[in-house]
């Protein structure tokens, strides 16, 4: 990768990294509910596990949807359904109290590593970055190494969602508000669904 390539592609990662995403959606929400140290787990899940996916796209995952196009559904309605899932677990889930600084216990790295292989946009990423910046003979350093540069440039565009919300924690003092917040999460999570099913 020449270095005109490695800044166009560090580009395409800083862009579809800190778009809104379930990822990003999620990590805001987890700051407001549970502050910036407590999301750690869940951005380095995040991280770690669409870092792997990109290596593993790069390896050849993209050939096994070609070869089985019924996984990528599978995975399309198992993503649906999680977020579904997750969605109500925000809106419904109790506001803060001057006694309760968290609402529910936050996503876990594995959690949140596991969520990388049925989350829509991660897919789009990981395969828009091996199908654009892999060259045609590539070696397993080639796709480590564009894993590697997603992962360092990913992380802080997801950090900066999470610090957001680390931030809005201070301003969402009242119940109510938080209680407004959550819903208004829990509906973006929801809308974000439009992203697989438009395709």
């Amino acid at each position: 990768m020449t270095a005109d390539q490695l800044l166009a592609f560090c580009a395409f990662a800083a862009i579809t990294s800190i778009t809104p995403g379930p990822n990003n959606i999620m990590m805001l929400a987890s700051g407001v509910n549970h502050g910036f140290v407590r999301s750690m787990p869940h951005l380095a899940g995040i991280n770690s596990g669409f870092s792997f996916m990109v290596l593993a796209m790069g390896l050849g995952m993209h050939a096994v949807f070609v070869a089985v196009p019924v996984l990528q559904s599978v995975l399309k309605y198992l993503g649906a359904a999680y977020l579904l899932w997750l969605a109500w677990q925000l809106a419904t889930s109790a506001p803060m109290s001057s006694t309760q600084t968290t609402v529910a216990k936050p996503i876990t790295f594995w959690g949140a590593a596991a969520f990388q292989w049925v989350n829509p946009k991660a897919w789009v990423m990981a395969l828009g970055a091996v199908t654009t910046y892999l060259p045609q003979s590539f070696q397993l350093f080639d796709a480590a190494l564009l894993a590697g540069v997603f992962g360092a440039v990913n992380l802080p565009c997801v950090a900066v969602w999470a610090a957001f919300g680390t931030a809005m924690r201070q301003v969402l003092q009242n119940p109510k508000s938080v209680r407004v917040f959550n819903l208004v999460t829990a509906s973006l999570l929801v809308l974000s669904l439009a992203a697989i099913f438009s395709g």
